[in-house]
């Protein structure tokens, strides 16, 4: 059975910075693309960023282009967000999922992590 957990979270100020990960198990991560997304309260879960599963191809919500970015490690079976020039507007619950689609929509990936809280204070 495949899980994910992340980890890294946590309350950072305005401008700062925090890397997630993400660590698959049950399977290897290079048979999945890898996705962030994230859920703020009283909205709905939004797509962050997406990694191939080679690690050769990614995407990112306008949101935060130039600001965030994804990798991964297949060998530790990790999947990285870099986060950077973190605004208040970035706090939100951050999932880690896996799946065979590369896309924005939540439909794509089958797998799901239990999040991760991000804070961004002003």
């Amino acid at each position: 059975q495949v899980q994910l957990v992340e980890s890294g979270g946590g309350l950072v100020q305005a401008g700062g910075s925090l890397r997630l990960s993400c660590t698959l198990s049950g399977r290897t991560s290079s048979s999945y693309n890898m996705g962030w997304f994230r859920q703020a309260t009283g909205k709905e879960r939004d797509f962050v960023s997406v990694i191939s599963y080679s690690g050769t191809s990614t995407a990112f919500a306008d949101s935060v282009k130039g600001r965030f970015t994804i990798s991964r490690d297949n060998a530790k079976n990790t999947v990285y967000l870099q986060m950077s020039s973190l605004k208040p507007e970035d706090t939100a619950v951050y999932y880690c999922a896996a799946g065979t689609g590369f896309g924005t929509s939540r439909s794509e990936y089958a797998y799901w992590g239990q999040g991760t809280q991000v804070t961004v204070s002003s």
